[in-house]
């Protein structure tokens, strides 16, 4: 299934009935970033961590490093969907170039901030094939530059177990209403592609080799 295909549909880059009503609400941004927070915290929490009859603690308490890599990988794999859809829902929903409050990637790293001091879970976007907006998302080690290569060759995503941490990557693709920003300097209006790269923490029983699907 590809990336967010029910987030941002065919319709909806055509400029479609759903997007038509909505991209003033520049008030939202802030709201649908918590909405954006708590779910995040629900799915690394497997969504039954937080009850009532239960005193509140610390939220990363309540949270244990997967023990497998395929574990692991579900956890990335629902949180890449979550990351990949919201930002897609935004830029559609909220965003508007001439009149920016904020970029969407830029908002959704106070999230990442947050996720990564509760839970010592760290996201990175990462340049692929665009123009490098950022420096901070240029690739810096070697799984990262494995990465934008697998990426930009149209794999689904990469991954590996490294120095006890689960690490992935998958695509987030720049379609051509994006390329504008991303690509100025552009000879076509093939679709782009950049990256998010998504690291946790593992028990000592996940001794699993890395692979790369």
């Amino acid at each position: 299934m590809p990336p967010c295909r029910m987030f941002w549909s065919e319709s909806d880059r055509a400029g479609g009935e759903h997007s038509h009503n909505v991209n003033k609400m520049k008030p939202l941004r802030s709201v649908h970033q918590l909405i954006v927070a708590f779910t995040f915290c629900l799915v690394l929490t497997g969504g039954g961590a937080l009850r009532a009859e239960e005193p509140e603690t610390d939220a990363a308490a309540k949270v244990a490093p997967p023990t497998t890599m395929l574990e692991a990988r579900s956890r990335a794999l629902l949180l890449f969907e979550m990351v990949h859809g919201t930002l897609q829902v935004v830029h559609r929903d909220f965003f508007e170039e001439d009149d920016a409050l904020a970029i969407p990637s830029a908002s959704l790293e106070d999230v990442f901030h947050e996720l990564s001091v509760s839970f010592d879970v760290n996201f990175k976007w990462l340049i692929v094939n665009a123009d490098a907006l950022n420096v901070d998302h240029q690739p810096a080690d070697a799984f990262e530059k494995r990465a934008a290569e697998a990426l930009a060759e149209g794999k689904p995503m990469l991954e590996t177990n490294e120095n006890g941490r689960y690490r992935f990557a998958g695509p987030i693709r720049l379609p051509s209403q994006c390329l504008k920003c991303h690509v100025k300097r552009r000879t076509s209006n093939t679709d782009r592609t950049a990256g998010l790269l998504i690291s946790m923490p593992l028990q000592a029983a996940a001794a699993e080799k890395e692979t790369a699907p």
